[in-house]
């Protein structure tokens, strides 16, 4: 095993790593979050209010990559 993250519950959502060494999921708890690909370490985390229960997303906009997120009836997107 290469690293692990330790979460509070178990994800509903599945996992999503991209091609720039991100990995993304989020929490029953509403926490969603971005690891280091190589060193499991967080970068940044955000609180969505609401459990998530859908995957994370990723696509491009105009050149720049985005990732996407429900939860609690919201939809986020993040510009990375």
């Amino acid at each position: 095993m290469r690293w692990e993250f330790p979460m509070h519950s178990a994800p509903w959502a599945g996992v999503l790593a991209t091609a720039g060494g991100l990995v993304f999921s989020g929490s029953d708890e509403g926490n969603f979050f971005a690891l280091d690909a190589k060193t499991g370490k967080p970068l940044w985390d955000f609180q969505t209010g609401g459990p998530i229960a859908a995957n994370p997303v990723s696509f491009n906009v105009d050149g720049r990559q985005c990732v996407a997120i429900a939860a609690d009836r919201v939809l986020y997107v993040f510009g990375l």
